[in-house]
């Protein structure tokens, strides 16, 4: 019986200014039906290339050079382009990263649906919507009919996940490519929607190619794994073999880097007497509300609370973590702490306090810093690394600006970037590149607190464990305090001296890392863990050689 997806021997270039990048080099893989196989690697490695190529959605300076890829033994490659326009979507599809870059912002959720439906499976208007209220029901949505009329931005971005499987499961595929489904969600939302995939999964018998960078998460849903490095895929088969014996060097680097809580990277916690450095007492964000001027004319909206009396504090030198789903209220405190939200409340930095952002002076500033979730928006696209590195020395420092190439060099030296890097643009490093160039500019004014926002979730395990060293090392070297925001609790418990848990804008949880498993926690502290993945097999009773740094 041939298999519903197979890869034999396949092979692919890009046309580049430079010559040819071998983008995929003599690849096998199948994947049968009802199985799935998990497709891991560091960003670059040739997974979305692959999932391209198998959708027939290549570029055009792409070149393949061999091989085929046979969908239920029919080779893709030798399919006309209109062939292709009936097969992708009927009977493969994908879904991909980030919903809210593969939905139409113009068109509702509904329309959306039922083009796919309409198309496919030749139902009428009327037919099609009733097939894709059912199917919107079937996703777990709690209002299906009134989903269907949402436009994207009106859904949230597990609800726009839901939507996108919805879609990829309407026309009943033999296989479908899920493209990295969860990063962009947190974990109890990420959660939810790797059971619904199970579910589905079950129900349909579909043969799915699970592609991810998330080594734990893949261990628990794929039936298989390939690992791929540098476009060749180095070591496939049963995942628990792969996982708890593996064979490959690059194999044994990405699991020495997944984050595992027994794992500590930090020691004990300062002690540094009494004071806090930062401190917020009853501290309360709202949003919206209503100008004094549309109150006179009888207009009324609730607020939405961001923030709801947040009492927290983070000692000279701490690590305090803060975790909880999206909507929690995270990146809000972090944005009342450097000004960017309008607070209520107290606030208290090094003893000093705080009213609003008209108190947030030079020095100020200079000591509290910000790294932000994506470096591809925190920094300037159309300024040098020099550049973007020399502002805060302009802004923070009396440097003399004769200095600047020296401090820059040192700083780039310091976050583990070669010198000559301050010559270009943001658009010729790697995500983990120009995180660690945002990293530069935080540390370059000496900050005595740095905020992290998410800053390595959008990275891969191996670039996220280097990242993290380099901040541990740094917070070594310059006594600073991190607020360390991020919905992976694997990583927080590894690097935390404390944690803080938020839920809708409230704080329900603070505690020391080692209490986390206690049974006392909050209930939600404790759904959070719940949600969290882990993987297969114990990597602490590896070999030694799993703990290499990648």
């Amino acid at each position: 019986m041939d298999h519903v997806l197979e890869v034999k021997d396949y092979s692919l270039d890009y046309a580049t200014p430079n010559g040819r990048f071998h983008a995929l080099a003599n690849l096998n893989l199948t994947i049968d039906r009802g199985e799935v196989l998990g497709l891991v690697g560091e960003s670059g490695s040739g997974k979305t290339s692959l999932a391209w190529s198998i959708m027939r959605y290549l570029a055009g300076n792409a070149i393949e050079t061999s091989g085929s890829i046979k969908l239920v033994g029919e080779d893709l490659l030798k399919v006309t382009p209109k062939q292709i326009d009936s097969i992708r979507g009927r009977r493969i599809s994908m879904v991909f990263q980030d919903p809210s870059t593969s939905l139409n912002p113009t068109l509702s959720l509904g329309e959306q649906l039922t083009e796919v439906l309409v198309r496919h499976r030749n139902l009428t208007r009327k037919q099609a919507a009733m097939e894709g209220i059912a199917m919107l029901d079937r996703v777990g949505l709690k209002d299906p009919t009134g989903m269907m009329r949402r436009y994207p931005h009106e859904a949230s971005g597990g609800e726009k996940q839901r939507v996108v499987i919805a879609t990829a499961f309407a026309c009943r595929p033999e296989c479908i490519i899920f493209d990295e489904p969860t990063t962009a969600l947190d974990v109890i939302t990420g959660r939810q929607i790797l059971d619904l995939f199970a579910e589905l999964q079950a129900e349909t018998h579909v043969a799915s190619l699970y592609i991810s960078h998330d080594l734990a998460l893949v261990s628990q849903v794929a039936d298989r794994v390939a690992v791929i490095h540098k476009g060749v895929i180095v070591e496939q088969g049963d995942v628990e073999q792969v996982f708890t014996h593996p064979a490959d060097p690059y194999t044994k680097r990405l699991i020495g880097a997944v984050p595992r809580p027994d794992h500590r990277l930090v020691g004990a916690p300062p002690k540094t007497g009494g004071q806090a450095l930062v401190e917020a007492k009853a501290l309360s964000v709202t949003y919206g509300g209503v100008s004094a001027f549309a109150r006179l004319l009888g207009k009324r909206k609730a607020s939405v609370v961001g923030n709801r009396a947040i009492s927290i504090a983070v000692k000279p030198g701490e690590i305090l973590g803060v975790v909880g789903e999206s909507g929690s209220g995270k990146s809000t405190l972090a944005k009342a702490l450097t000004g960017l939200n309008p607070f209520e409340g107290q606030l208290f930095f090094a003893g000093k306090q705080i009213s609003g952002a008209k108190d947030m002076g030079k020095l100020y500033r200079r000591d509290v810093q910000m790294i932000f979730q994506h470096p591809d928006a925190s920094l300037n696209p159309r300024q040098r690394v020099r550049d973007i590195l020399s502002r805060p020395l302009k802004l923070y420092t009396d440097t003399p600006s004769g200095q600047y190439t020296q401090i820059i060099g040192d700083l780039l030296e310091q976050v583990r970037l070669p010198r000559e890097y301050m010559n270009r643009f943001p658009h010729q490093l790697s995500g983990g590149e120009k995180q660690r160039v945002a990293i530069a500019r935080a540390f370059a004014s000496r900050p005595k607190l740095v905020i992290c926002d998410e800053i390595t979730s959008a990275l891969d395990v191996s670039v996220q464990a280097s990242v993290v060293e380099l901040l541990i090392e740094l917070q070594k070297q310059f006594g600073t305090a991190y607020l360390f925001i991020t919905h992976d609790l694997n990583l927080v418990r590894q690097i935390a001296h404390r944690i803080a848990v938020m839920y809708r804008g409230d704080l329900v949880d603070l505690l020391e890392t080692a209490e986390v498993d206690s049974p006392s926690r909050h209930a939600y502290t404790r759904s959070l863990l719940d949600a969290v993945p882990t993987p297969v097999g114990d990597y602490a009773s590896l070999a030694p050689e799993l703990e290499v740094a990648p």
